[in-house]
């Protein structure tokens, strides 16, 4: 019981601590909020309000149905022009896109025949005039064989296939990358904690008074652990209640408070490697490159930035060993197809037990640190 008394007020010390660090402060706040936030709207991958200009040479029932294809909010309202003024738009940056539909295409598609249609592109947005593209291809598409059924012409395609989404039916870049933004700050935000607090006691010297104390190295670990732990839950609960759920209006489909208690289990895991590369660095500036090397590549490799199907056999192998990327698989189930207990235990157990081999070495590292300054 003392033991626990012990750790609760070491907590409460690194509370304190933290909150008279505002530097730390700030970037936390930032991160699961404005972070959050930039990331959902301001680096979109989906398209909203493009413009678009449509040449009209046909002005047939089918044109029309055409143009009302590509409507807001992927596309602004289309502005109809002539052939002539297309180079100028499009050099002008005034069109992202200009559609030409070409005299007597009706007339052509009721005789059976397959006219083309002409789509100039600007593409010094790479990445808006390839996602643009093919869905202005695949909106035209579906309208062409809706008006081809109705005259009972023949399909150029006999099977026409149709995909359902159970999440993020309308494929919304911001409701993928708000809760990612949140799982990738979840690692990072707690290495840093944790490994910071083991320097700012090295470098304020505070780690000699509590040495002078009756305390283990264990209880000074723990007490870290909890702290920092503690602050990363609530914030990110903030985060997906206010930001995420109510501010970005994304639909959370699993539970919450399933996802709090799993972050929880991987928070050992998290501050157990902050604290070792705490004891491990001497200063901050050398936390910062250990940070870079190892931090950020297992976050690009855990299966939150690129599928962990598209990695080599091998290091598919190693990183399904990594807490880090049984969290985001985790997270994602939970998040995205609201999966219960039964079908993510797996991944807790995963979580946990590596999680804990981790943190008993980073407290036999710790305790030989804080016998090394003795």
């Amino acid at each position: 019981m003392r033991r626990l008394v012990t750790i609760y007020r070491l907590g409460l010390k690194e509370i304190l601590s933290l909150w008279r660090d505002p530097v730390l402060l700030i970037l936390i706040l930032w991160a699961f909020t404005g972070g959050v936030y930039m990331a959902a709207e301001g680096m979109k991958s989906d398209l909203n309000n493009v413009s678009i200009a449509v040449v009209d040479e046909d002005r047939s029932q089918l044109s029309l149905q055409l143009v009302e294809a590509l409507r807001p909010p992927e596309f602004l309202t289309p502005v109809r022009i002539s052939f002539g003024e297309i180079d100028r738009a499009l050099d002008g940056n005034t069109f992202s896109f200009v559609l030409v539909i070409p005299a007597r295409f009706e007339a052509d598609v009721r005789a059976g025949k397959t006219p083309a249609l002409q789509l100039d592109i600007d593409a010094t947005a790479m990445m808006q005039a390839g996602i643009g593209t093919n869905f202005i291809a695949n909106a035209l598409g579906q309208e062409l064989n809706r008006f081809a059924a109705s005259l009972g012409l023949a399909q150029d395609r006999p099977l026409d296939l149709v995909l359902r989404y159970a999440f993020n039916p309308n494929l919304t870049g911001a409701w993928f990358s708000s809760v990612m933004e949140i799982i990738n700050n979840i690692t990072m935000l707690t290495v840093v904690l944790t490994g910071a607090a083991v320097i700012r006691e090295r470098e304020h010297g505070t780690l000699e008074h509590l040495l002078a104390m009756p305390l283990t190295p264990f209880e000074i670990m723990m007490a870290k652990v909890w702290a920092n732990g503690l602050v990363i839950v609530a914030v990110v609960a903030f985060s997906l209640w206010i930001v995420v759920e109510g501010l970005l209006k994304v639909p959370v489909a699993g539970s919450i408070p399933l996802f709090l208690a799993g972050t929880v289990l991987y928070l050992f895991f998290a501050s157990a490697l902050g604290i070792l590369l705490g004891t491990v660095a001497r200063s901050m500036p050398q936390f910062g490159l250990l940070f870079i090397l190892i931090v950020l590549p297992m976050n690009l490799l855990s299966g939150g930035e690129t599928p962990l199907e598209s990695q080599p056999e091998a290091l598919q192998m190693i990183m399904s060993l990594v807490p880090s990327t049984q969290f985001v698989a985790m997270a994602q189930a939970v998040l995205y197809r609201g999966a219960g207990v039964t079908i993510i235990w797996p991944k807790l157990v995963m979580i946990t037990l590596v999680g804990l081999t981790l943190f008993t070495l980073a407290a036999a590292r710790f305790r030989r640190s804080i016998a090394a300054a003795r």
